[in-house]
């Protein structure tokens, strides 16, 4: 005697539905994270008083051709409302000379808003954004796309103009900032 059997009962995605596998936690995925170094870039954007940014290892191109790139914010941050609002970002790759740079757009001692630019020297962009002006590299950007899912958005850019500096970028790995040499 056969049995029969529809397409639905080898559907890996119907069972994957069927029984669904749990959710790990998330401290250990943040855990491994931690071991993966990224470099560090300053996000700026806004103007006058509601001028910010962050701090971020999650900037990276989308694409060269078209020149795109991306940022992963988290969607609870100071700086995705601004960033919504202006329209435009600056991607600031920095050296391990910009680590008080980093710190300041990190948060660290409570430094908001327009005070984490202090004691650094910024141009503006095409698009409107501000540019640390002696960057490993700075990367002016106009918001193209911004895709909200999760905990964070990921805001893609229209590449509008580069700021070529020199010298090698910072990193960030194990909780701590890292030369590369």
């Amino acid at each position: 005697m056969s049995q029969a059997f529809s397409r639905s009962d080898f559907d890996p995605v119907a069972t994957l539905t069927a029984f669904p596998r749990p959710e790990i936690d998330p401290s250990a995925l943040k855990g491994a994270l931690r071991t993966l170094a990224g470099g560090v870039s300053v996000i700026a954007t806004g103007e006058g008083a509601d001028l910010t940014g962050a701090t971020v290892t999650s900037a990276t191109a989308l694409s060269v051709d078209p020149p795109r790139m991306m940022v992963a914010l988290n969607r609870t941050s100071s700086t995705w409302p601004i960033l919504q609002r202006a329209g435009f970002f600056s991607v600031n790759i920095i050296g391990p000379e910009h680590e008080e740079v980093a710190n300041r757009f990190a948060g660290i001692g409570g430094i908001k808003g327009p005070d984490r630019y202090a004691g650094a020297d910024w141009q503006r962009g095409e698009s409107g954004a501000l540019l640390l002006s002696n960057a490993v590299a700075a990367i002016d950007c106009e918001l193209e796309e911004a895709i909200e899912r999760h905990s964070h958005v990921i805001v893609i850019g229209r590449v509008v103009g580069v700021l070529q500096g020199e010298g090698r970028s910072l990193a960030y790995q194990g909780g701590r900032y890292h030369r590369l040499d």
